[in-house]
């Protein structure tokens, strides 16, 4: 299979090193990976703040770069669900039906398609797990609270499978960290506080790392425990998963 890798805008610009272990995660696992230099962001930020018809041309931009491969890799569950959910503003196109039906998120792609959890890593830490929004309810990377039925965690199951790791159950796991995209920047107040919940909710569990699928959610988080000095490290899924401590 030949898979393009997406890189999201603020992953791009804050956070390289995510997109560097998702690549070499991808590599290690023998998939045929190439990164478009083209690509720029999907569309997201615009849409959601109500520029959805100014968002056409990256939407385009992002069809025309990935058009070609067989899957679409992205460290960005919310990304993904973008692409895959949202797309419906420009012509349903061959390519773009193909585009929307063959972007993942990463640890999708993982689980799902290549069918591997063990990837070998080892990290001896005790890590939160946080359900990202988009991720839970959109992409259905793992079971609601609000839904009755089988409880699964895409996430859980590949760190699981780290060596050393002890995951840390919290009160409320598929709660929003505040972040929303744009909602951080109009609502700061309400953010700011459910971004707190968010933390304390994971230190009362015990947690040294809190890891996601989202680095905009990371990010917040990220922000909020430098500012309050708080004794957790912020790492997205990927990092932990390539690594070998």
């Amino acid at each position: 299979m030949k898979v393009g890798l997406f890189i999201p805008c603020y992953i791009n610009q804050l956070y390289p090193q995510v997109g560097k272990a998702t690549l070499e995660v991808l590599e290690k696992l023998n998939v045929d990976v190439a990164y478009p230099s083209g690509q720029t962001c999907c569309g997201q930020p615009m849409a959601n703040s109500g520029y959805e018809r100014e968002s056409v041309g990256a939407c385009n931009n992002f069809v025309d770069n990935f058009k070609d491969f067989d899957y679409i890799v992205t460290p960005s569950g919310s990304c993904a669900y973008h692409v895959k959910k949202h797309y419906n503003i420009i012509p349903q196109t061959e390519d773009v039906t193909n585009v929307r039906n063959n972007v993942y998120e990463l640890c999708d792609f993982i689980v799902n398609i290549l069918k591997v959890k063990d990837l070998g890593a080892s990290f001896p830490f005790k890590v939160g797990v946080h359900k990202s929004c988009h991720g839970l309810r959109g992409l259905r990377l793992g079971s609601c609270s609000e839904v009755v039925g089988p409880r699964f965690s895409y996430l859980e199951d590949l760190l699981k499978e780290v060596k050393g790791v002890e995951l840390t159950p919290v009160k409320r796991s598929d709660e929003c960290c505040g972040f929303g995209g744009t909602f951080a920047v109009s609502e700061e107040a309400v953010s700011v506080k459910m971004g707190k919940d968010k933390i304390k909710d994971h230190l009362d569990s015990g947690a040294q790392v809190i890891t996601a699928t989202d680095t905009s959610c990371l990010m917040h988080l990220e922000g909020l425990v430098n500012r309050n000095k708080q004794p957790l490290k912020i790492l997205h899924i990927a990092e932990i998963l390539n690594s070998s401590l």
